[in-house]
């Protein structure tokens, strides 16, 4: 009998935490900052039919949000972007996945102003930018190459 090393009998443990850690990751449903990222996307060389795109389906920007229930402030910027932040100072904030914001017109625009469990609601026209959007998962996908998603969520 022949003796098996150790490693080969934890791997399959470590397989499913990797696997494990990869759905949380892929989720966004845990992030270091408390923060909350819209995935955006863009239909280059065809046009929007609803939430599917007649062309090539391509990641955008990403919008990120910092809410502070104490301040009862939401901070908001494009990552990686060399565009400055802006602030809504005007939010009912319960946690970082369900806020709102009385926005006037004439501030700085954003995908959205409120978020509600998790996701964003769209906004009234001269308010907030309209917006197509992919969980965090796709939009890396998309970014890396893989052609195969052709719709947004949102």
């Amino acid at each position: 009998m022949t003796k098996r090393h150790p490693f080969i009998r934890i791997l399959p443990g470590l397989l499913v935490l990797l696997v494990l850690a990869l759905m949380v990751w892929g989720s966004d449903r845990v992030t270091l900052q408390g923060e909350r990222t819209v995935y955006t996307v863009n239909c280059e060389q065809g046009a929007w039919a609803g939430t599917r795109c007649t062309g090539k389906l391509v990641p955008g920007a990403r919008y990120a949000f910092r809410a502070s229930p104490s301040r009862h402030e939401v901070l908001y910027w494009i990552r990686n972007s060399p565009a400055p932040s802006g602030k809504f100072s005007d939010c009912t904030v319960r946690d970082r996945d369900n806020w709102t914001c009385n926005v006037q017109v004439g501030e700085k625009p954003s995908v959205t102003y409120e978020m509600v469990k998790g996701r964003p609601t769209r906004g009234v026209d001269g308010l907030a930018m309209t917006f197509h959007d992919v969980p965090k998962w796709k939009w890396w996908a998309l970014r890396i190459g893989m052609p195969f998603i052709s719709e947004a969520d949102g």
